[in-house]
């Protein structure tokens, strides 16, 4: 499975790639977190200690190893460098792996639609995510910061969903309508609402009802103890046994809306826990 994350900033999306990828693991699958966001904090959501997260970078932000891989410095522009740089390699030797979930943080370059930048250090993370996508074998959750910009019409079908979360709010089921038009300009049409810090049927509602013409999967339940892990260092996955339920639920019937709309095409197989009561 892969499955990349998007919505407007503070909308909950770490804390929920936090809690695929535990639950993933969980079920005994291999994991792949990938932090997109500029300012890197899924490992923090993942309860990654401090030391091993100090030795983690950004793979956007290692200029001399982009220079050698591509032939330019990031940053230079209209200069020639190599379409194809080799980044077999990336994802083990500068990711970091704790309680069975092996994160990589790449960094963003931030461009509209997917079509990003023509640069060097676009063009090789657009390549390290092509074959994250292509050629791992291993659940890959992608936790992107609110566009698309690391993936390309190539990839995007290698995606089996992109989950589109959204408090109930204007402002963030807004956001939520411009990451649908992002996804759809590089043709990832499968895409899903997640509500997310919901307090009653109301907000549930109010979600539904304005959903950017998206199916709702499931919503999340506004959670102090998301704050008091994010102090304590502590995974929510760890904390909240409602909100593990709750993920569960929403992959559940993510698994159901994949294997309807490819009428158990051969060669996918989505295969989820069933929810698990809350408390």
């Amino acid at each position: 499975m892969k499955i990349a994350l998007a919505g407007k900033g503070g909308v909950g999306k770490t804390t929920f790639a936090s809690l695929l990828a535990y639950t993933f693991a969980d079920l005994g699958r291999t994991v792949l977190a990938i932090d997109a966001d500029p300012a890197p904090s899924l490992g923090v959501a993942l309860g990654f200690p401090d030391e091993v997260l100090c030795r983690l970078r950004p793979v956007a932000e290692m200029r001399d190893f982009i220079a050698e891989r591509t032939g330019v410095a990031p940053g230079h522009y209209g200069s020639y460098f190599k379409l194809n740089p080799r980044v077999d390699d990336i994802p083990d030797r500068f990711s970091a792996t704790h309680r069975g979930i092996r994160l990589l943080q790449l960094g963003s370059v931030e461009k509209r639609g997917g079509s990003g930048c023509f640069c060097a250090e676009s063009t090789l993370l657009k390549a390290l995510v092509s074959h994250i996508l292509l050629n791992r074998n291993e659940v890959v959750v992608l936790d992107f910061y609110a566009g698309v910009e690391h993936l390309g019409r190539a990839t995007a079908d290698s995606v089996d969903a992109m989950l589109v979360l959204a408090e109930p709010t204007l402002g963030s089921l807004a956001a939520a309508t411009q990451i649908r038009d992002l996804a759809r300009d590089i043709h990832l049409d499968r895409l899903f609402l997640v509500g997310t810090k919901v307090v009653g049927d109301d907000e549930r509602h109010f979600i539904t009802d304005r959903s950017p013409g998206l199916p709702v999967l499931g919503f999340l339940s506004l959670d102090s103890k998301v704050r008091e892990g994010d102090r304590a260092g502590v995974a929510a996955y760890d904390l909240s046994p409602a909100l593990v339920a709750e993920t569960k639920g929403i992959l559940s019937a993510l698994g159901n809306e994949l294997e309807r709309a490819s009428g158990n095409e051969k060669g996918r197989t989505v295969v989820f826990a069933s929810p698990a009561p809350a408390g």
